[in-house]
């Protein structure tokens, strides 16, 4: 690792601040976090029916038209609608609430590991997204169909089986789905980060890569319905995303390499 110059100590040593002052800081960064999440999810709450109308559009897509959804408790729509807001809220406000954690981190940092950070700050939502896109476009329809495979229809002496989804458990299905693939598509960040600081190299990841192909069968397997094609549409993404993290991690070392011999010389 490369020693931090005068310079970066002396600019780390001018935002040092007494612990009530970070304390004080943190509430502000807080307060801003919380005030923008509320904004969002009053505007998302508004909304709330087209944003339900929109997740519910793989399966509207895969039901015949005369399918429809039921809630069985009275006030469960209402809540569901609640759960969308918070939901769609959060991922609005997530680019200030970055930001806030941001701008309470970043005068701690030196300038070199601010510079090194962001690139992966900025990643993070747009990784977050990749996934969750992925899981309305392509793995979602997959799984649908599959699940409606198993109506059965009704006979002289059998009784029909039709699916009546609920409005909380879809709901429920659909954001697990999405926070897992949006988590799971976050592998090059944690992996470059870990490479960031010395911890993994890319000759180790070369090393490991079978391993990690067996568990990231595993982790997919374990994540999406239980069918052949959900499983492959997400293991498949994640072994490319663990081949762009060795080449991520690749040209980190790179970068430290030079940097390290101009330092030396």
């Amino acid at each position: 690792m490369i020693a931090p110059t005068p310079d970066d100590e002396a600019e780390v040593e001018a935002s040092k601040a007494p612990l009530l002052d970070h304390l004080i800081e943190l509430r502000k960064r807080l307060i801003h976090a919380i005030i923008a999440f509320v904004i969002c999810f009053i505007i998302c709450f508004a909304f709330a029916k087209q944003i339900y109308a929109f997740l519910t559009a793989p399966l509207a897509h895969a039901l015949a038209p005369n399918h429809h959804m039921i809630y069985t408790a009275l006030y469960e729509t209402f809540f569901t609608y609640v759960k969308v807001g918070m939901f769609a809220g959060l991922c609005l406000a997530f680019p200030v609430i970055a930001a806030q954690l941001w701008l309470f981190v970043a005068p701690g940092l030196y300038k070199r590991e601010r510079r090194a950070f962001l690139p992966f700050l900025l990643a993070t939502p747009v990784l977050f997204i990749i996934g969750a896109s992925f899981v309305m476009y392509v793995m979602l329809p997959f799984a649908i169909r599959f699940f409606v495979g198993y109506e059965t229809p009704g006979g002289p002496d059998t009784l029909s089986i039709q699916l009546q989804p609920k409005v909380s458990e879809y709901l429920d299905f659909v954001m697990t789905l999405i926070f897992a693939f949006g988590l799971t598509f976050q592998m090059p960040v944690l992996l470059s980060l870990l490479g960031r600081v010395g911890i993994l190299s890319s000759a180790q990841l070369r090393a490991a890569r079978r391993y990690a192909i067996v568990g990231i069968t595993a982790v997919a397997g374990i994540l999406t319905p239980p069918d052949v094609v959900s499983m492959l549409s997400l293991a498949v993404p994640l072994v490319g995303l663990y081949e762009i993290s060795i080449w991520c991690v690749r040209l980190i070392e790179r970068d430290r390499a030079r940097e390290e011999a101009a330092a030396n010389a």
